[in-house]
């Protein structure tokens, strides 16, 4: 221990290793008691005795929280420098640097907290022998877990910063917009999506459902991270959900990383059958998401035919230089892959849907006309036919789809 004063401490802080942690009985080897998550992605990990860790994935052993994190979150996003691996990496479901923040209300009881001395000298909880990092972006990863994010102490909330951000509320938030709460909120009146350059940091006070206008990787000079293949029986149920109603609609998708190729899969979808306005209703979704209007939404006709326009985005994570900005909306390119045939669930998915709107009030009129020649019912099937399986033979179930919703509405 160097003798006294902060930088002492600090050398202190820098000497906590997992294998301290170990000796003095706070945590213990076994397996599958180490875990990332990141950006939807869940890692496993056990530990050694003699404080490494082992990726059970692909058995690659790492003698650092900070390297295990950092190899883990590069498959993820190329574009990561560093890790966290202490605020990252969970032992037991708890963050490693609470652990060390319990050794160290231990053995140095007249230290100062660990919170402050993060907010005045970052890089004092380090470990030995790993790099110093930016502090992660916690409410992102705490948001995709389910968890309510840490609050920011209120100490660093300087007055010049509050004015700043009040400022970017009143760039980012068009006049009308309604604060009301999730799931009560009226859609009378059109959202104008934002740039992203007036967000600035941030802002718990921000309305969550202001728009963003996404980003092509191109004007930023990048190239896309990863690429995503979808499946037709995918478009096909959510493009035929979509025009089932003129309110929004939500749903979840489901599929398959590779972290060899860097493609996702997405080879399910999952219609949620729940409305928007209808708060008692919403508690049957598993997490509340946040919407935006379809754009430019199913019935659109600046489109050049009659087949809906769909555009995936990715938020990507901000600079490691700017860890407490918003994420960046990417438009994201994607192949589609033709299914053989159409599966049950997708058929299931599609009886149930019409009969949780039926009689509904915002559920569309197919026998009235889109166009001049066109039935809304004609639009709904030309916007299908591009997503249609290479076995014709299920035609006749979905013109029984179609008479349904011919009843319903």
């Amino acid at each position: 221990k160097a003798a006294g004063g902060t930088r002492g401490a600090v050398l202190t802080r820098r000497g906590i290793t997992l294998r301290v942690l170990l000796r003095d009985g706070l945590l213990e080897p076994a397996r599958g008691v180490l875990s990332i998550y990141y950006l939807g992605k869940k890692f496993v990990g056990d530990l050694g005795a003699d404080g490494t860790i082992t990726w059970q994935e692909t058995g690659q052993v790492f003698n650092s929280p900070s390297a295990w994190a950092t190899h883990c979150k590069r498959l993820v996003n190329p574009a990561k420098k560093s890790g966290c691996g202490w605020a990252s990496v969970r032992y037991k479901g708890q963050k490693l640097d609470q652990y060390k923040a319990a050794w160290l209300r231990k053995h140095q009881p007249n230290a100062p907290p660990a919170e402050e001395v993060a907010l005045c000298c970052p890089q004092s909880l380090a470990s030995e022998g790993e790099e110093e990092e930016m502090p992660e972006d916690e409410e992102e990863e705490a948001t995709r877990e389910g968890r309510a994010p840490v609050p920011e102490p209120t100490a660093t909330k300087k007055t010049e910063e509050r004015s700043k951000k009040q400022q970017c509320k009143n760039l980012a938030e068009p006049a009308g917009t309604d604060h009301g709460p999730p799931g009560k909120r009226l859609e009378s009146k059109p959202r104008v999506p934002v740039r992203y350059c007036t967000l600035g940091p941030r802002d718990s006070a921000r309305n969550p459902q202001t728009l963003v206008e996404v980003t092509s990787f191109a004007a930023i000079n990048k190239f896309q991270p990863f690429n995503v293949a979808i499946s037709s029986n995918v478009l096909l149920l959510l493009d035929f959900h979509s025009h089932l109603t003129r309110s929004e609609v939500v749903g979840y998708l489901g599929g398959r990383w590779d972290t060899n190729t860097q493609l996702l899969t997405v080879l399910r979808a999952f219609p949620c059958r729940t409305r928007l306005g209808d708060a008692e209703a919403a508690g049957a979704v598993e997490e509340e998401p946040r919407f935006s209007p379809p754009h430019p939404g199913p019935y659109y006709h600046g489109n050049p035919g009659m087949e809906s326009k769909i555009a995936p985005f990715w938020v990507m994570p901000p600079p490691e230089q700017r860890p407490n900005d918003y994420g960046i909306p990417m438009d994201v390119e994607v192949a589609y892959i033709q299914d053989g045939f159409l599966t049950n669930d997708v058929l299931q998915e599609m009886t149930l849907l019409v009969e949780f709107y039926k009689g509904a009030p915002d559920l569309v009129k197919f026998q009235e006309l889109w166009s001049q020649d066109q039935t809304y019912l004609d639009k709904l099937k030309g916007s299908l036919a591009s997503r249609t399986p290479k076995d014709q033979s299920f035609t006749h179930i979905l013109e029984q789809i179609y008479s349904l919703l011919k009843l319903s509405s």
